[in-house]
């Protein structure tokens, strides 16, 4: 029997969201493989459209989720990642160019360019989140992911920030301290789910990624290895559920499940003749008769599919507004990945891809090791890239600090003297 991998870092990751909260601990061994230790999920408490409203209910769910994680994990965590959705998210690129007089670029001319674009950045009064160099650039050519040891005149980065309004990630991050957590950080769910269901290619050529919530659904583009742009719609699954529940006045639990067990977003040509019953097994018969039932209390599947199917519409035609609005059209606008738990209704990809005419995929987490399969869903999608998001360790120029005075390069007399003793050592 082969011996468990040793563990050389840890991670702990909660993804705060308004249908549920999940958290998960993983590990990175000493081969570079990341190693899911346990993870939990558990019904919101005290989130609305991705913002705290219940201080104490929120972090019981909190506290609640990652203990489920650490029980199969068999191991704690004291810091965390953690993924939002709502709080006004937005994204933005800022670009910075510094002159670099054709010679080698080292260590300290990047560590000035990213300390130039950290102060270039213009928050507007908005909290931000990450500030990431996405590429660097040598004479205006993009693409450049690693410029040290090559020659420009021009050294440039193009920087990928995340803003937010202050004060609810202040709640967040409240609610997950007042769990006896630290945060190590609150990531925007498109960053991090981008990690996890988008290819490098995907991302290098252009693709949107629409990720479906509970009640708030997420539209990013990515581009050139970079997040270009993002838009949130007020409005996700939970309203295809109340919908339904007030459709045929029956109560939500009981309209989730017909979504989720006999739900589609694609009709066929027997589901008038197909009765589906309200009630599943235990609930007894003492709850309300749907309208339009027989006397056994069941509605034609028809019925149902219609009124998914108009909800449906409706958010088609928001996400299609988004993404004319970020340009994301004709020509370059081909790709489209449909991940969040939105995106687990069955038939949505086809209803997708013929609503927004461009060919849509379902995104779900990449198979990680140790990775149960109920969460290797597309509703799980945001909280296994927090962990790919905390392993890659990405870097945040606002902690860069200046180590080193501002290199002054040699001319005259001084870079002849450089020469010669540069020749003197090889000969």
């Amino acid at each position: 029997m082969a011996s468990p991998p040793k563990i050389s870092r840890l991670f702990g990751a909660v993804n705060i969201g308004s249908f549920r909260v999940s958290a998960m601990v993983a590990g990175l061994s000493e081969t570079g493989e990341i190693v899911v230790l346990g993870s939990g999920h558990r019904a919101s408490q005290g989130v609305k459209r991705g913002y705290v409203t219940d201080m104490a209910a929120a972090t019981y769910a909190v506290r609640d989720a990652i203990e489920r994680a650490e029980r199969i994990a068999g191991t704690s965590v004291s810091d965390v990642w953690v993924g939002c959705t709502g709080a006004g998210l937005s994204s933005k690129i800022e670009r910075a160019e510094i002159d670099i007089g054709g010679q080698r670029i080292d260590t300290a001319d990047i560590e000035q360019l990213l300390l130039s674009a950290r102060d270039a950045i213009r928050p507007d009064g908005r909290t931000v989140l990450h500030a990431q160099p996405a590429h660097y650039t040598l004479d205006g050519a993009h693409g450049v992911a690693n410029p040290r040891g090559l020659h420009a005149e021009v050294l440039g980065v193009d920087i990928h920030v995340m803003l937010a309004e202050g004060a609810p990630i202040r709640n967040i991050t409240e609610a997950v301290q007042n769990a006896h957590l630290d945060v190590e950080g609150v990531v925007g769910s498109a960053a991090a789910t981008g990690h996890a269901c988008l290819t490098p290619e995907e991302r290098e050529l252009g693709v949107a990624l629409v990720e479906i919530g509970g009640e708030v659904t997420s539209v990013s583009l990515h581009m050139a290895g970079m997040l270009v742009g993002l838009k949130t719609i007020p409005m996700g699954s939970a309203e295809i559920t109340d919908a339904i529940a007030s459709a045929f006045g029956i109560r939500r639990f009981q309209a989730e499940r017909l979504k989720c067990v006999s739900g589609s977003a694609i009709a066929s040509p027997t589901d008038h003749r197909e009765m589906i019953p309200v009630n599943g097994p235990g609930d007894g018969q003492d709850g309300p008769v749907a309208r339009h039932a027989d006397d056994r209390n069941r509605i034609p599947r028809a019925e149902l599919i219609s009124v998914i199917t108009g909800q449906l519409d409706h958010l088609m035609k928001e996400i299609t507004r988004e993404l004319k609005e970020m340009g994301y059209a004709g020509p370059r606008g081909q790709q489209v990945v449909l991940t969040g738990g939105g995106a687990e209704l069955a038939g949505i990809a086809d209803y997708a891809q013929n609503a927004l005419g461009k060919p849509v995929r379902i995104g779900r987490p990449p198979a990680l090791k140790g990775l149960p399969e109920a969460h290797s869903v597309p509703g799980f999608s945001t909280l296994a890239g927090l962990v790919l998001y905390a392993a890659a360790d990405p870097v945040d120029i606002r902690t860069i600090h200046s180590n080193v005075q501002q290199t002054i390069r040699p001319t005259g007399l001084a870079l002849a003297g450089r020469v010669y003793r540069a020749l003197k050592e090889y000969f």
